[in-house]
């Protein structure tokens, strides 16, 4: 995966472009986030960058170099400062409860280390703190056939249902929690019709 990802962020123009996810962007701004926020799967740095613009304190990672480095391009270019790391969760220091929010956009793990990865994520949100997800349901596999330049896996064990977020999830209080139809428009790989699973939830401990 890691080759796969460096061949997509290393051309000059950005994968998903520039402009931070649109869900991600609103929640921030509806819930005036403040502190640190972690923000994994990263990618080429628009939401970690639009978080620093909004005055929050941006740890990323990601597995791809080339991620990063497009990353660290966009930051210099609107004049913020992010902290981007590279490699596995497993390779990182985080401490437990360490951040006051976190965002997952379009991240979508294996079905052998998805919930794993998710429950080891959620530790690290401080209580009372923010979850943030946006992904690929699993409805979106037949919207996905039609067209595929909407993007996003072709396995269903990647993908996301309401049932899933609630399981995983139990000890956040559900601020959102919704499948819905969205027309994406995120560079070149996100386009068009797509079924996504919203999730905003708050820890309990």
């Amino acid at each position: 995966m890691e080759k796969f990802w460096n061949d997509r962020y290393k051309n000059k123009e950005f994968a998903y472009g520039k402009s931070p996810n649109v869900f991600f962007k609103e929640t921030i701004n509806e819930l005036n986030l403040s502190g640190k926020i972690l923000l994994p799967a990263e990618g080429e740095g628009r939401n970690a960058v639009y978080a620093s613009k909004n005055g929050l304190d941006v740890t990323a990672f990601d597995i791809s170099e080339e991620g990063k480095i497009k990353a660290m391009e966009l930051a210099r270019s609107e004049g913020v400062k992010i902290e981007y790391k590279v490699g596995e969760l497993n390779q990182m220091n985080f401490k437990k409860n360490s951040f006051d929010s976190l965002a997952l956009i379009y991240a979508h793990f294996p079905a052998n280390t998805k919930e794993k990865l998710h429950k080891k994520l959620a530790e690290l949100i401080k209580p009372n703190g923010y979850l943030i997800l946006e992904g690929f349901s699993v409805n979106n596999l037949e919207l996905r056939e039609k067209n595929p330049k909407i993007g996003g896996p072709g396995k269903r064990e990647m993908l996301f249902s309401e049932k899933e977020m609630k399981e995983t999830f139990k000890n956040f209080e559900i601020i959102k929690l919704n499948e819905t139809l969205i027309d994406l428009n995120e560079g070149n790989f996100h386009n068009g019709l797509a079924s996504v699973i919203r999730f905003i939830g708050k820890k309990i401990a």
